[in-house]
């Protein structure tokens, strides 16, 4: 069995196809660089990181770009020998504009190496590549209408101005007539497309509903490209909107995909809110997952209707791997796979690896959308425990911070960090303290939730424990592991938390993090790093 989401954590937008007996996914990684992530299986059912394909200044710069900016919705396919990667960069998502770019980059395997990017336009989001039987090719994508007024006043989302098609070549960009495609149903939003054909039909899947509880996945066909499109018998293929008990929610946004054997799949993001709460909250942000299907009168059906299922049946036998504790010791010079940082395509100026430690030079503060000093990595389980050493970090001023994160966006993280006592005439007490950001305060002012520790001078561990919507700091100086602080709020550390679901698509990460608003750079080593899921089995 398959069982979901079969890319836990944040890894929203899936974007699927199969080269011979693989399966690829792309999925939306926002601001967090090396941009897009493609994970690769043989089986649906365990999935293993292949690459993160944008992971230079020619293809992606986000210094500047916004929370939720950044690579949205990438489209991964396979033709004339090569993997094709379209992905847009957002620099602006808030009020009646947005300034999105989207480019195509390509690789003769998807290990790279991937090419610098090939502009296509700047009409709005999700863009999508289809290569014909024939040979040509279509770009579609969502057009954004800026003269709409209040998008979210206005009940038909005329921001939303449907989806279009249009011929491209690599060698002459657009070209030819524009055409109109679908304005989607009545549940409005329509974004996400994708065409598939089969049987001498264009079936164009869109997410509909926006990436919240009324989320969904439409489908329509056409026997000619440029359509008209006729609706599903049933509108939407998947969605968990009237369905408040299903354990997955927000479904929606997905691509199709076929098996060797001719079985047909959707894959489609989704999430699990943490239960018991008086408001829901995905920490975990939104995931990815994928449903089994069934073609009935030239229509593609989920198996069992259309909330989508946790358990499902896999094409072959195939047994999903158990939780894994990653234990990793920074003794050499290359980064663990599963970290990433922010914004920047100059990590350089961030951290370093020097054989005995992970390097961070303190930058500009946390939540700055330029260079932040954050190496963390994806929270992928509702409750863990994540340790750090601070081996070396010998703060002069109450300016230079440095320690252990869990983190969403500006608005939304605690901080557990050493730094010093002082009124800035000189040095301080070296001491623990905790900055935190609970997402609904003015202007992102932070909270102090615990009174300075003193702490001597030498290594520091740390540590954080999260049990769903409870997290709870601990320190060890060498007199073993002591709580510090009060137990926190761990929900707010999510997509809907603080400001709401609302202009929040990422999800939880946890990692360290220095940070020196005096300018002066001052470095922390970091020795090692520990993520342990619940239950998790040992792996080095």
């Amino acid at each position: 069995m398959i069982r979901n989401p079969i890319l836990p954590g944040f890894n929203p937008d899936p974007s699927i196809c199969r080269v011979g007996e693989e399966y690829f996914i792309a999925t939306s990684t926002f601001e967090w660089f090396p941009g897009v992530q493609i994970h690769r299986s043989r089986d649906l059912v365990n999935w293993s990181l292949a690459c993160r394909p944008l992971n230079r200044a020619s293809q992606l710069d986000m210094r500047g770009n916004p929370d939720s900016g950044g690579v949205w919705a990438p489209c991964l396919s396979h033709a004339d020998g090569l993997f094709w990667l379209v992905y847009t960069d957002v620099k602006r998502l808030d009020g009646n504009f947005k300034d999105t770019h989207n480019y195509v980059v390509t690789a003769p395997s998807v290990e790279g190496p991937w090419s610098d990017p090939i502009f296509i336009n700047s009409k709005g989001f999700d863009p999508s590549l289809f290569h014909d039987d024939d040979g040509r090719r279509y770009v579609l994508n969502l057009q954004w209408k800026h003269l709409s007024g209040s998008v979210g006043g206005a009940p038909k989302h005329p921001a939303f101005d449907g989806i279009y098609l249009q011929e491209w070549t690599p060698e002459h960009g657009l070209f030819g007539p524009v055409t109109l495609l679908t304005k989607g149903s009545a549940l409005g939003l329509t974004e996400g497309p994708h065409l598939y054909k089969r049987g001498g039909w264009y079936y164009l899947t869109v997410a509909e509903g926006g990436t919240g509880y009324r989320h969904a996945v439409t489908m329509l066909r056409s026997r000619d490209i440029r359509g008209p499109y006729e609706m599903h018998p049933d509108v939407h293929m998947i969605t968990s909107k009237d369905a408040p008990e299903a354990e997955l929610q927000r479904a929606g946004h997905g691509q199709i995909v076929e098996t060797p054997e001719g079985l047909t799949y959707h894959t489609h993001l989704c999430s699990r809110p943490l239960k018991g709460l008086a408001e829901r909250k995905s920490p975990l942000g939104r995931e990815t997952a994928i449903q089994k299907c069934v073609w009935r009168d030239d229509w593609l059906y989920v198996e069992g209707g259309p909330v989508p299922s946790v358990d499902v049946p896999a094409p072959v036998e195939a047994e999903p791997q158990a939780p894994r504790a990653l234990r990793r010791v920074f003794d050499d010079e290359v980064l663990p796979e599963e970290f990433q940082w922010l914004r920047t395509p100059y990590p350089e100026r961030l951290f370093k690896l020097t054989g005995q430690a992970l390097r961070l030079t303190g930058r500009e503060s946390i939540g700055s959308w330029y260079e932040q000093a954050l190496v963390a990595r994806r929270q992928e389980h509702l409750a863990y425990r994540a340790e750090t050493v601070v081996e070396r970090f010998a703060p002069e001023t109450y300016q230079q911070a440095a320690g252990l994160a869990t983190y969403y966006n500006r608005h939304k993280f605690h901080l557990a960090c050493v730094t010093t006592m002082d009124d800035g005439t000189g040095p301080g007490v070296r001491c623990l303290t905790i900055l935190s950001c609970p997402g609904d305060y003015p202007d992102g002012r932070m909270q102090f939730p615990c009174d300075p520790v003193p702490i001597p001078e030498g290594p520091v561990a740390l540590a954080v424990a999260v049990d769903h919507a409870r997290q709870q700091f601990l320190y060890d100086t060498g007199d073993g592991w002591q709580p510090l602080g009060p137990e926190l709020d761990a929900s707010v550390i999510s997509d809907e938390g603080g400001r709401g679901e609302h202009g929040s698509f990422t999800g939880a990460f946890v990692g360290m993090l220095a940070f020196d608003t005096s300018g002066m750079g001052m470095t922390a080593d970091f020795t090692r790093f520990d993520y342990v899921p619940a239950g998790g089995r040992e792996e080095a």
